[in-house]
C-alpha cells in the first residue's frame, strides 16, 4: 500500500495539468491519482479517488474552483484543498479561505512552492505563498474592507461569471439554478455592494482587482 500522498489536479488546460503532473511526481513522496477540467469532473473525481489533496484552479469554465471547494467541503468536511492560481488577489484568497480551502498558491510562484504547500495541506497547515501572504497584508492596511467581502463564496462566484459577461441562461446552467435563481443572485450582489447598475459593478470590481481594464492599444 503506498504511503505517498494522492494528489488529485482539477485545471482546464491539460498541458498546464500535464507539466504540474511531472513537477509533483519529481518527489517520491506525492503521487497525482486523477486529474479534471472543469468543477463538475473535478467533484465526480473526488467522490471517486478520494484524495489526500485536491490542487484546484480557480478560473474555469462554468462553476469556477472557489465553488468546488465549498461542494467539496459540504460533502467532506475533513477534505483537503489547495488553490493554484494566476490570481494574486486577497479578495480571491478570502473568499477560497471562507469556502474551506486550506492554502493559497499563485501559478508565479517558484515550483517548489506549490510541492511544499501539498505537503503542508496534508499536514492539516495552511498554506500561503509569499506573494499572497504581501497582498494580504496590505489589503488589511487599508481602512476600508472591500466590500465583496460581504458576499458568499456562491455569490462570489455568480459575480465572476457576471463580469466575464455571461447569460443568466448560462450561468442558471453551470449551477443547476433556474434564471429566476440566479437574477436574484444578481440582485442580491448588486445590494450588497451598494450599486445600482452593471456599468457600476463592473467599475467597482476594477476598482477591486477582480477585472483587468482593457488597454487603449489592446489588438
Amino acid at each position: 500500500m503506498s504511503n505517498r500522498i494522492k494528489v488529485l489536479l482539477v485545471d482546464d488546460h491539460a498541458v498546464v495539468r500535464q507539466g504540474y503532473r511531472r513537477l509533483i511526481e519529481m518527489h517520491s513522496d506525492i503521487e497525482v491519482v486523477a486529474e479534471a477540467e472543469d468543477a463538475s469532473s473535478g467533484y465526480q473525481a473526488f467522490k471517486l479517488c478520494k484524495p489526500d489533496v485536491v490542487v484546484v484552479d480557480v478560473s474555469m469554465p462554468g462553476r469556477g474552483g472557489i465553488d468546488l471547494v465549498r461542494q467539496i467541503r459540504q460533502l467532506d468536511p475533513d477534505a483537503r484543498v489547495l488553490i493554484f492560481t494566476m490570481h494574486a488577489s486577497a479578495t480571491y484568497a478570502q473568499q477560497a479561505f471562507r469556502a474551506g480551502a486550506r492554502g493559497y498558491v499563485t501559478k508565479s510562484s517558484p515550483p517548489d512552492v506549490l510541492v511544499s504547500a501539498i505537503r503542508s495541506v496534508f499536514g492539516g497547515r495552511p498554506a500561503l505563498c509569499a506573494e499572497i501572504n504581501e497582498v494580504i497584508a496590505t489589503s488589511r492596511l487599508c481602512s476600508d474592507p472591500s466590500p465583496v467581502e460581504e458576499l458568499s463564496p456562491r455569490e462570489f462566484e455568480v459575480l465572476r461569471m457576471i463580469l466575464e459577461a455571461k447569460t443568466t441562461d448560462e450561468i442558471a446552467s453551470s449551477f443547476n439554478l433556474s434564471p429566476k435563481t440566479v437574477a436574484n443572485y444578481h440582485y442580491e450582489i448588486k445590494s450588497k455592494l451598494g450599486v445600482r447598475s452593471d456599468i457600476e459593478l463592473v467599475y467597482l470590481c476594477m476598482r477591486q482587482g477582480l477585472v483587468q481594464p482593457v488597454s487603449a492599444d489592446a489588438s
